[in-house]
């Protein structure tokens, strides 16, 4: 690394700006108040919440109320940034960090926190569509919002979790939009045949249309020719969103042991010494599955981030809670998802107020493996937990849970205990 290049030093050294990076500057601060911080990260923005960009395109909320701490959390945790700048080297052996800038960062302590980065497949002719975009970050819907206009007609490629929340961002400021995916169905990650079913039919009701189990072959500006059918589509803005992919590149080149995403151990520590890591770039415990998964999701990002923070510190803590949860909606439509989908499948079908609604228990072993709910998600934190804690079914009312999910099919000691109500001293202590 360039010796004569401007450096800066700090115990502790954390990059990323997100939910990883913000879970470990705490978890620090709940262990050291005082040892240096400092905060390295590509974006020029206060910490904000990456899963509001498509409600800032529909107007339901602005920048401000989109930041993911107050104004004050750097300064009241004593924390120094480097914002608008990104980590391009990492060098584990001699605990330093090059930055794009070129200049040099010491650590004694690491956490890279980089989040993923949109997969887009190569495909011929996208170099000649001149409005094209991801949907990933807020420069992203900036530039998205200032591309359309009520005449525009826009292609999504992708109907997963991140095209179809542009296309609720977007649908009601644009003539037209038409999602494009290689799946049989919409959000085919997380949803299966009959629940994508249901979502779909209610996205067409607000004129979205569907092309599905075909691909773009071929660009040619603002003409996509189909795979499958040959089908040719005109469109004035193109979204990319087929997916995302761990970034892990930073991690990787230093050496740091790797499948998709790095590997973490149950303190968030990668193979480097003194480096961790936390959030969308890692594998971490699966508590439903038992396996090393990625689980890009806020909440274990935030999680894994506290986690690694309080190991940097020195007070030893584990985290093995990492469980697949997505909760999403679309114009009021709610769709909660938890767990694997292993073992027998429990269906229940119905109409609110016009309103399709899905519902499908995973059953195996005796145990709540996961499930999937579309319409109504009264009460689904039951289930969740269910799924979570692993608890055997006989030792509650299952019957009645299937129905609805409701504290009454407990026995009244853990109504309880989930209802937050037994003594002090009857309470679970904190692990740390």
């Amino acid at each position: 690394m360039n010796k004569k290049a401007k450096e800066y030093s700090a115990k502790y050294v954390v990059i990323g700006n997100s939910a990883g990076a913000v879970g470990c500057v705490e978890g620090i601060r709940r262990a050291d108040p005082e040892n240096e911080i400092l905060l390295i990260a590509a974006e020029p923005y206060h910490t904000y919440s990456r899963p509001l960009i498509s409600y800032l395109l529909l107007g339901r909320t602005d920048e401000q109320r989109m930041k993911y701490r107050p104004d004050d959390f750097y300064t009241t945790n004593k924390v120094q940034t480097l914002l608008g700048t990104a980590a391009v080297e990492l060098d584990a052996d001699n605990h330093q960090v090059r930055l794009a800038d070129g200049a040099v960062v010491n650590y004694e302590k690491l956490l890279a926190a980089c989040g993923s980065v949109p997969f887009v497949p190569p495909t011929k002719g996208l170099d000649t569509v001149e409005k094209r975009f991801t949907f990933m970050s807020l420069d992203d819907a900036k530039a998205l919002a200032a591309a359309i206009t009520p005449e525009s007609r826009v292609l999504v490629v992708g109907a997963g979790l991140i095209g179809l929340k542009c296309v609720e961002g977007i649908a009601e400021r644009v003539k037209q939009v038409t999602v494009i995916d290689l799946a049989d169905r919409v959000l085919s990650s997380i949803l299966n045949a009959e629940a994508a079913g249901v979502v779909q039919r209610y996205l067409e009701s607000r004129g979205i249309k569907f092309v599905l189990g075909d691909c773009v072959a071929e660009f040619a500006q603002n003409t996509a020719l189909l795979q499958n059918s040959g089908q040719k589509l005109e469109f004035d803005v193109l979204v990319m969103a087929v997916g995302v992919r761990p970034k892990t590149a930073l991690l990787t080149a230093a050496g740091a042991a790797a499948d998709r995403g790095v590997l973490v151990d149950e303190h968030c520590r990668t193979s480097l010494a003194d480096v961790y890591a936390a959030g969308d770039c890692t594998q971490g415990y699966d508590v439903v599955s038992g396996e090393q998964r990625i689980l890009a999701l806020l909440p274990n990002a935030y999680m894994q981030g506290e986690c690694a923070g309080l190991n940097m510190a020195g007070r030893e803590r584990e985290y093995l809670d990492g469980l697949a949860l997505n909760s999403i909606g679309f114009w009021g439509k709610h769709i909660m998802s938890a767990g694997v989908y292993q073992g027998e499948a429990l269906v229940q079908t119905g109409n609110v107020d016009g309103d399709e609604t899905y519902k499908c228990l995973f059953v195996q072993d005796g145990r709540l493996m996961g499930y999937i709910l579309v319409g109504d998600v009264a009460r689904a934190g039951i289930y969740t937990n269910l799924v979570h804690s692993r608890q055997p079914l006989s030792e509650l009312d299952w019957q009645l849970l299937q129905v609805k999910p409701q504290l009454m099919a407990f026995s009244q000691a853990e109504r309880q205990q989930k209802l937050g109500s037994l003594p002090a001293a009857d309470k679970k202590g904190d692990r740390a």
